[in-house]
């Protein structure tokens, strides 16, 4: 039956105001979400919540803030009232949480409101307000700062208050809101009681490392590593979790621009992308990252709960993020450790931290602070190290490598004055070989172990892929050449691929039937089975694996197949020199310390934690 027209009229303030409550206020954590952001906008130190029965009864915020006076307490309440902008044009780059004036007469509007608050003058207020309808104002005597208390959400709106959930569920959301705001806000203290049981208590912090080890415990926070990106784009800078620790299942995964968290897909999927070939397919790694633009290059009045940003260039703040985080994940920090928590807490904390006055210019690139061209001036007296002064990529590898230059001073003592590079004795580092398959290396912070396969493994894909760009890499004919009887399945699949396995080194013809010959194969190491390795490669390539379901393209499915069936294996001993050159090969990679399969090539123990272990600290 069709409804009987009715004349176009406008609606009452009270309804419009709980129309508008319904966009901005959707449950019990909406409004934590709106009077903590009021509250940090304030400039409050610490900030409390308490919630009963999941904020369905009550929720109450205080704050140590600026509070207000009595008339601007009064217009606070009013829709379209606030004094974070005056004019359109400044919304482009608003740096406030709160600005449309929308938050607090919304609350008002679903709720019985008490707001107490206090300036400087010393002159306090309590304002009550019915389903946004001021009920009475009083003097009111307390401490500089602000108390808004919202009872009975939704009281005057029966349907909406059915569709929230339990209590603890919540209580569940609430905390989460609280926690991500707090992440966002590390030098701000927040406390969370519901039903009178403290669920979070943090102290201010320095810097987010700390603030998530108090969140989840000294072991995600060890974890973890800290690094710094600067570009034309921005600032980022972060926590991101190393690949050995990352695993399947739930992530905790934050983004923060301009001390505001939102969401974003696009740029959880550049941080995927940049995590490739360092994790396998299935493994969720942790990252906090905060974000620092241009003025103007992000708007945050895209989304009803400001949950949502807008970027100008979407694709280069993407590509931006990849890159950087790339760049981390080529430093040594993210490499895997045997450090305890407790050892390596003090230096996690050093290295995530960046001084909040820093401009993105002021910056220095990931891995190149305060004395890292001095590092790499030593490494290039480092014997056993290829002379690659001349390439500029080879920089990087430099510095990495003069981790192993045992007698030319340590990056993280750049403070301390030096002598010059010709001056400081450089030694060859140590290396032993255990058990056939790890590299012990001594270097300056400790010790490093390296294995083999996995550092090889990592090499060869690298150089292949780069091969592949120029054309491919050459093949070494064989005298005598190979003939490989294959299965129906696997002539099927590998015949297409006889072009790219040529520009791998592998020259293979059709030979009859399901026969192939091969004339030319790669010669990655003295020890290398070609025909082993051709045949493994078909079989995993046919039958697929998880590391070929991980490539990309084809290109990389034949460069992971090859790397990993053609590296040295466990098992084989090497020379001194073998091992040297190895090592020398693998930290000039961009990513040295983890293996195509998402596994570590090396695994760190610092010096301290040994002399922690022995009882010398």
């Amino acid at each position: 039956m069709t409804p009987p027209a009715r004349p176009i009229q406008v609606l009452p303030d009270s309804v419009a105001n709980q129309i508008a409550a319904g966009e901005v206020v959707e449950r019990p954590a909406s409004v934590v979400k709106e009077l903590v952001e009021n509250a940090l906008d304030a400039g409050a130190a610490h900030i409390r919540v308490e919630v009963v029965r999941g904020g369905r009864q009550r929720i109450r915020v205080i704050d140590d803030g600026a509070g207000m006076g009595r008339q601007d307490a009064i217009m606070c309440l009013e829709r379209h009232a606030t004094s974070k902008i005056a004019s359109a044009r400044e919304l482009r780059g608003v740096a406030s949480f709160g600005f449309r004036g929308e938050a607090l007469p919304s609350i008002a509007a679903v709720s019985r409101l008490t707001l107490e608050t206090c300036d400087e003058s010393g002159a306090g207020t309590r304002i009550r307000a019915t389903g946004g309808t001021i009920t009475s104002v009083d003097d009111h005597a307390r401490a500089r700062g602000t108390t808004l208390e919202a009872a009975n959400l939704f009281f005057n709106a029966p349907a909406r208050r059915r569709f929230l959930k339990s209590g603890s569920a919540e209580t569940r959301v609430v905390a989460a809101e609280l926690t991500s705001l707090a992440l966002a806000h590390p030098e701000v203290a927040f406390t969370l009681t519901s039903d009178g049981r403290t669920l979070l208590d943090l102290p201010a912090d320095p810097g987010p490392a700390r603030r998530v080890g108090r969140v989840w415990g000294s072991d995600a926070r060890a974890s973890m590593f800290g690094f710094v990106g600067a570009g034309k784009v921005g600032r980022v800078s972060g926590l991101l979790q190393r690949p050995d620790q990352a695993r399947s299942g739930p992530r905790r995964t934050y983004l923060f621009v301009g001390g505001r968290p939102f969401r974003d897909k696009g740029l959880r999927d550049a941080v995927r992308r940049a995590y490739r070939t360092t994790i396998r397919e299935a493994m969720r790694p942790w990252f906090f990252l905060y974000l620092d633009l241009p003025a103007g290059e992000v708007d945050v009045n895209v989304h009803p709960a400001k949950l949502e940003v807008r970027f100008r260039d979407r694709t280069a703040v993407e590509g931006f993020i990849e890159d950087e985080i790339r760049r981390a994940l080529a430093g040594e920090e993210s490499a895997a450790t045997l450090d305890s928590p407790s050892a390596s807490d003090g230096a996690t904390s050093k290295v995530q931290d960046p001084a909040p006055e820093s401009s993105p210019s002021s910056v220095p690139p990931v891995g190149d602070g305060a004395g890292a061209a001095r590092v790499r001036e030593s490494a290039k007296y480092a014997p056993g190290t290829a002379d690659r002064s001349s390439d500029p990529s080879s920089e990087a590898a430099d510095a990495q490598m003069a981790l192993f230059a045992s007698g030319a001073p340590a990056a993280a003592d750049a403070a301390r004055p030096v002598a010059a590079a010709e001056e400081v004795p450089v030694e060859p580092a140590r290396l032993w070989q255990l058990h056939g398959t790890y590299i012990l290396v001594e270097v300056r912070g400790g010790m490093m172990m390296i294995d083999q396969h996995s550092a090889h493994e990592r090499i060869l894909f690298q150089e292949l892929m780069e091969a592949f760009g120029k054309g491919g890499q050459p093949g070494q004919r064989l005298l005598f050449p190979i003939t490989l009887t294959l299965s129906p399945a696997e002539y099927q699949h590998v015949e297409p691929l006889f072009g790219m396995l040529a520009r791998a080194g592998f020259e293979v013809d059709g030979f009859g039937g399901n026969s192939i010959i091969v004339h030319a194969v790669p010669n990655p190491h003295p020890y290398f089975d070609a025909e082993g390795c051709l045949r493994e490669m078909i079989g995993e390539l046919t039958h697929g694996s998880e590391l070929v379901r991980a490539a990309r393209n084809q290109h990389e499915r034949i460069a992971m197949t090859f790397a990993c069936k053609g590296a040295i294996k466990a098992g084989r001993e090497l020379s001194q020199e073998e091992m040297r050159e190895l090592i020398d090969r693998l930290f000039a990679t961009d990513l040295p310390h983890h293996d195509v399969h998402g596994r570590p090539t090396a695994v760190r123990l610092s010096l301290s934690e040994l002399e922690r272990r022995f009882g010398r600290t």
